[in-house]
């Protein structure tokens, strides 16, 4: 009776030591064959604040999800110095490894986009690619470039002359006389040399860093930024800029497969023979962002939202406008403290409507409304503070506003002249002219009463009026109207 229970308790300590073992099994077969999780996104526009918010929220939910590498296919003609750096700390600091494939065929990597390559775990480029001209564009709206063109910094040799202007920045033949009448202009050359040595020195301190953290060639970096050169993909891989040239995703992928990387200071080898890939939608914050920032959008947001408040204020309880005007000064601004304005620019645009407004509540014949519209037409040309493609306003847009703007401007003006010229309608000097009746007869020295415009007068008439004549009132003296009869002329 005992063999029972002991061969009972034998089977299940047996079958319950079989199922650990399979299960132990098939977990390590899972770990040892699962897939890599591969993110994708796709940034084919310039570098600006909502491809940088969209990127730090991709980064950071494939960190929370445990994905092994997020690539992101670029084709950029540059970007903000700021939304740049933003994503650079971020994938610095990532603890998921960055591949930045350059792609499609075509495509480029300009400028921020350099800076994104050099910064990434694994930097790969397409055939046909390419990428440089990381010189930094002058901010402050657009200002003097060499006469030549070419970068809008004056590029510095090593012996400190300006490329292109020969030894000393001048020939061996120039005049005493041509020296001295450039002399007035040293000072001025000297502090935007001064400033122009800051940015780029910045810049290259900056990519070096990159490139000498990543192992990259750290002195073709340098000359990206103070030369704007530019490399082929092929010549890139040759002067160890990058570290794959892949014909596609998956081409990439295989070469990048067993790669160490350096992920936040701890060296990772990249797993990616078994992948499967995810790509990585815009969602509509993103799109949302990216429609606002626009600075024609976000220009155009403002004045909206700044003409609302100023219909809602002349005729207060409409409501729409107020409503519609506030929302769209919110967004406006919101969009706007993302991007490089400038504050001088800004204060100009306020400036002027405040003059046109000025001039439309207390006419001054047009010397306010003159000054506020030229006023916002310069606000609105220096508003965007960078040179950058793609973050200029429209000119057609500003012209559009400008025009309308003075357009409403002198049809105010006009309407205010206007009614300087037109008869006095109110008062005892608007009742000239105008009807009454009498409500008793006149008595015989010719006085009684009239009714006009809902009042009762004294009245007197050198004719004889009945009650319910109509007279017409040819003077007012004090409280007493001079009347006649309506069918007799003034004379």
């Amino acid at each position: 009776m005992q063999l029972f229970p002991r061969a009972v308790s034998l089977f299940l300590l047996f079958f319950g030591a079989l199922l650990l073992t399979v299960q132990a099994q098939e977990d390590g077969a899972s770990r040892s064959g699962s897939a890599a999780d591969v993110r994708v996104m796709t940034i084919q526009e310039a570098i600006g604040p909502a491809v940088s918010d969209w990127f730090l929220r991709s980064l950071a939910d494939a960190e929370a999800q445990g994905a092994d590498l997020l690539v992101v296919e670029l084709d950029t003609p540059g970007g903000l110095d700021k939304s740049m750096r933003d994503m650079i700390q971020g994938i610095l600091s990532s603890e998921v490894p960055v591949a930045t494939y350059v792609t499609p065929r075509g495509a480029r990597a300009a400028s921020a986009g350099t800076y994104l390559l050099y910064a990434s775990h694994v930097a790969a480029m397409a055939p046909a690619t390419n990428l440089g001209s990381a010189t930094p564009v002058q901010m402050g709206g657009g200002g003097s470039q060499d006469e030549g063109g070419g970068s809008p910094f004056s590029l510095q040799t090593d012996d400190g002359a300006a490329e292109g202007d020969g030894e000393g920045g001048a020939s061996e033949g120039a005049s005493e006389e041509g020296a001295d009448s450039s002399s007035g202009q040293d000072g001025d050359a000297g502090n935007a040399s001064a400033m122009e040595k800051k940015v780029i020195n910045d810049a290259v301190a900056y990519i070096r860093g990159l490139a000498e953290l990543r192992g990259r060639n750290a002195d073709w970096a340098e000359q990206a930024v103070r030369e704007a050169v530019n490399l082929s993909s092929s010549a890139a891989l040759e002067k160890n800029v990058i570290d794959v040239r892949a014909d596609s995703l998956e081409d990439m992928l295989a070469q990048a497969d067993g790669m160490e990387v350096d992920v936040d200071g701890v060296m990772q080898t990249l797993a990616l023979a078994d992948h499967r890939i995810s790509r990585i939608q815009k969602d509509w914050r993103t799109e949302f962002l990216t429609v606002i920032t626009d600075p024609s959008v976000a220009y155009i947001l403002m004045l909206v939202g700044i003409y609302g408040l100023i219909l809602e204020f002349y005729n207060p309880g409409m409501g729409v406008p107020g409503v519609v005007g506030a929302i769209c000064l919110l967004v406006g601004l919101y969009a706007l403290q993302m991007l490089p304005i400038s504050y001088v620019g800004l204060a100009l645009m306020l400036l002027g409507i405040g003059l046109m407004v000025v001039e439309a509540v207390s006419p001054s014949f047009g010397i306010l409304g003159v000054g506020g519209a030229v006023a916002f037409v310069i606000g609105s040309v220096m508003l965007m503070d960078t040179d950058l493609p793609g973050y200029q306003i429209a000119m057609p847009v500003i012209a559009a506003f400008s025009v309308s703007t003075f357009l409403i401007m002198v049809l105010v003006l006009r309407m205010a002249l206007q009614s300087t010229r037109k008869a006095v309608v109110s008062g005892s000097e608007g009742m000239e002219g105008t009807t009454a009746v009498a409500i008793r007869d006149f008595d015989g020295q010719g006085h009684g009463r009239v009714r006009v415009l809902g009042e009762i007068w004294q009245a007197h008439s050198a004719d004889p009026v009945r009650e319910g004549d109509v007279v017409v009132i040819q003077n007012v003296e004090g409280l007493k109207l001079t009347v006649r009869s309506e069918g007799q002329s003034n004379d």
